[in-house]
């Protein structure tokens, strides 16, 4: 089992290197001070696994966690802060470490990851969500831009990534569509199988022929929106919240 380290302090990561080569099958391939030398290197690395800190500077580790792929490694939260505990959790993490990281608590985890299954035993899941981030980062071509989620107004499904639409640029985030709108969580809304919106950006609703529409976003993009997907939207512009988020 292939891991990543994650932490802001490094006497952290020295801690969690040690206590994690006690287990023969757990291999430390890299250690990263921060958010975006994280998604580098899991980029790179493909570990089969990251404990990863939540609190670190510029970057959470929530906002990590939402910016990796779908289909990437299983995530162990390690903090001092017990009040994200029902967060992590609820994002069905493997599992979630109070600093001090206890020996016993940490064979439990190792554990868990185990019975999780990791690529190399053809039994990985996807990754569940990890809860509603306040940035993504995005790498490309080895730079790292950091995305407010506030700032984006649309998304667009390309092929085994998404094109996330801001105020006069767009960037490429590898994700698909269903698992992004899982993570931002009530905030967009589906317009169309390869489209969602922000529900906050959304300046009217054209309405076009056989039922589809036309959504025009304060920004002045344009969005297609299918007869299936327009009675949802209408419902969700009106402030009705009984629908998955994302939907």
């Amino acid at each position: 089992m292939r891991v990543l380290i994650v932490d802001d302090e490094a006497p952290a990561r020295a801690k969690l290197r040690r206590m994690l080569a006690r287990f023969d099958d757990v291999e430390v391939v890299a250690e990263a001070a921060d958010g975006a030398t994280a998604l580098e290197q899991a980029a790179a690395l493909a570990p089969d696994a990251i404990f990863l800190d939540v609190q670190m500077p510029e970057t959470h580790g929530f906002d990590v966690a939402a910016s990796l792929p779908d289909d990437g490694p299983a995530l162990v939260f390690v903090t001092a802060h017990d009040h994200y505990a029902v967060r992590a959790f609820d994002t069905h993490a493997v599992d979630y470490l109070l600093k001090p990281v206890e020996a016993e608590r940490l064979a439990r985890a190792v554990q868990r990851l185990r019975a999780r299954g990791t690529p190399a035993t053809g039994n990985s899941a996807a990754r569940p969500s990890a809860g509603v981030p306040a940035q993504l980062l995005v790498v490309e071509r080895g730079r790292t831009s950091v995305v407010r989620c506030a700032d984006i107004e649309w998304l667009e499904a390309a092929d085994n990534y998404v094109a996330i639409h801001l105020a006069g640029r767009s960037v490429l985030l590898r994700r698909t569509l269903a698992g992004l709108l899982k993570d931002l969580g009530p905030a967009f809304v589906r317009t169309h199988r390869g489209a969602a919106v922000a529900i906050g950006r959304v300046q009217s609703v054209l309405p076009r022929d056989k039922g589809d529409a036309l959504v025009v976003l304060a920004g002045g993009a344009e969005v297609p929106c299918s007869r299936q997907q327009r009675a949802q939207l209408l419902r969700r512009l009106a402030g009705e919240d009984d629908a998955a988020p994302g939907s």
